[in-house]
């Protein structure tokens, strides 16, 4: 073989050896790149479990809206003020695993805000849970904890539901909960065209009436000392309610669960015995029935009587045995108001007391209703109704039965959500024309003669009529000394247009408070002289009406 082939042979297995040995370190090379890489996966894999498992709660994202469910339309008053709106929210919150130095977080938290409870903050620090540091700022605050520039402050974006009138609209409004629900008041009642509908729910309520009742309120829950109060104010053309509220109410902006008793809407949902302010609807009845007329007589009226083991008197026994039918409303007889019972019988009486819907509950715009007491009725149930003990309702359901009685007789259906239809609709004629033109004029001198029990209502200028309810609370077993003092009013007397209701949950005598006479005279007297609805609901009622006249333009 010649030296050149032998030269070609060793080249070939030159090239062989060469190309083997570079396969192998390839071979090699990708081991350990695979090597590597397979451990930075699990070492990532094992920080980010750990970090997870540290963080102990999922961390907020910054997604504003996930879906349209949770956006709400706006509710507004008559007048388009807003009650309550769905608005984005900025909120900052502290992971302590993310936290590099505690102290100079603090130091530069404080900085900032150094109102807040760094206290607490340090505790929740030494924790290892994520939480809230500050909520709902506005872009200044929110944009001064960004440029901190710790890793620990983690931003987020929230629907969140806002009340701007807070307490103001408490028991009407209602909440939700954190998964945008309604779960009380309008919020629920309206729970799915609020979240349906791209547009205002309009309420039939006024910010300015409800800002004034609620004020005057507050103010006569603290002179009588009353550990609730309640005041309706309702159209009694179109059943339009303008005002409702109830005493104590609560901050819509602070979502909690209420499990005080006291915190009840005393307007819709407190179901109660009402006194003497059911006299009116006796009284009515009679008149409508055509067995009674203003000056049918009653003479010999006892001052006492007995129904089974029972024995019924006069609140006064000052009050005369002759009276005719508009003295016994005007001087709150209850014997003459039984006997007015008795002539009209039992069964058209019930007819009666249905017709304004008073015994069965109330269909309303919000799910917060009583439901008033079922009872057998009997002679002695009849002569207690009469004038108003031993059966119950609601204060709406007061305030629907005296806007029929006052209105001409005409059927309402008591709302809160405003409709252009209201003021067309025809509504059905449950009492007479003359019988609720009588009534009126009774329920005027309740208010301006001096055997009435509402004088304190007299403001000049309003022709404000009405009827007192002083009722004592019923117990198991009997009845408290503890009262319900109510004061059903409508006005102006001529011309009924509207219905207030006033009525104070267990108030107490005022020695203090000073009483001005509006007869004229001038003169005043100190301290409450009786616990009974003359002397504290009627001059809840007056003060209110003399503010809100203006503005209804009620004057004469």
């Amino acid at each position: 073989m010649s030296r050149e082939s032998n030269f070609i042979s060793d080249e070939n297995n030159f090239d062989k050896l060469s190309n083997k040995y570079n396969r192998n370190n390839l071979n090699i090379s990708f081991n350990r790149v695979a090597f590597i890489f397979f451990i930075f996966v699990l070492v990532s894999l094992i920080f980010s479990l750990k970090a997870f498992y540290l963080t102990g709660k999922k961390l907020p994202t910054n997604n504003i809206v996930s879906s349209k469910k949770e956006l709400r339309s706006n509710i507004v008053d008559r007048n388009n003020n807003i009650l309550a709106k769905t608005i984005i929210t900025r909120n900052i919150g502290i992971n302590p695993n993310l936290v590099i130095d505690k102290q100079k977080l603090i130091l530069n938290l404080k900085i900032l805000f150094p109102d807040k409870n760094y206290s607490d903050i340090q505790e929740k620090l030494d924790g290892k849970k994520f939480f809230y540091f500050a909520e709902e700022l506005n872009p200044e605050n929110y944009e001064k904890l960004i440029m901190l520039g710790d890793k620990s402050l983690i931003p987020e974006n929230r629907i969140t539901r806002i009340y701007p009138q807070k307490n103001l609209f408490s028991h009407i409004i209602g909440q939700i909960d954190n998964e945008n629900n309604g779960v009380s008041g309008i919020e629920k009642s309206f729970d799915k065209i609020l979240k349906e509908k791209n547009e205002n729910l309009k309420l039939t309520v006024d910010l300015n009436l409800q800002y004034i009742i609620r004020e005057e309120l507050i103010k006569f829950k603290e002179i009588f000392k009353s550990i609730g109060a309640a005041g309706i104010l309702i159209d009694s053309k179109n059943g339009q309610i303008l005002s409702l509220i109830s005493l104590p109410d609560y901050d819509l902006n602070k979502r909690n669960s209420f499990e005080d008793i006291n915190l009840i809407n005393r307007a819709t949902k407190g179901v109660y015995e009402l006194g003497s302010v059911f006299k009116t609807f006796t009284y009515a009845v009679g008149l409508n029935e055509g067995i009674i007329k203003p000056d049918t007589e009653f003479k010999n009226l006892e001052k006492k009587i007995s129904c089974s083991k029972y024995t019924i008197g006069e609140y006064d026994e000052k009050i005369p045995s002759d009276l005719t039918a508009e003295q016994i409303l005007i001087r709150s007889g209850n014997i003459g108001s039984i006997r007015i019972a008795q002539k009209v019988g039992e069964q058209k009486f019930v007819k009666f007391i249905n017709t304004l819907g008073l015994l069965d509950t109330i269909d309303f715009d919000i799910e917060e209703i009583g439901k008033p007491l079922k009872f057998k009725w009997g002679k002695c149930k009849l002569a207690t109704s009469a004038y108003g003990h031993g059966i119950t309702t609601t204060l709406l359901q007061l305030a629907k039965g005296y806007s029929i009685i006052s209105n001409g007789g005409y059927e309402i259906k008591p709302t809160l959500v405003l409709d252009g239809k209201q003021n067309s609709i025809k509504y059905q004629q449950i009492i007479s024309e003359d019988a609720s033109k009588q009534v009126n004029l009774a329920l005027r001198k309740i208010v301006t003669s001096k055997e009435g029990t509402a004088s304190f209502a007299n403001i000049e200028g309003y022709e404000i009529a009405g009827k007192t309810g002083t009722a004592q609370k019923s117990i198991a077993g009997g009845y408290s000394k503890n009262k319900i003092n109510t004061f059903a009013s409508i006005f102006p007397a001529s011309n009924p247009k509207y219905v207030l209701i006033v009525m104070l949950d267990e108030p107490k005598p005022n020695k203090d408070y000073i009483y001005n006479y509006k007869d004229g005279s001038g003169l005043k007297i100190k301290g409450t002289q009786f616990n009974t609805a003359g002397w504290t609901s009627v001059e809840v009622a007056g003060k209110i009406i003399e503010k809100i006249g203006p503005i209804l333009a009620t004057k004469y």
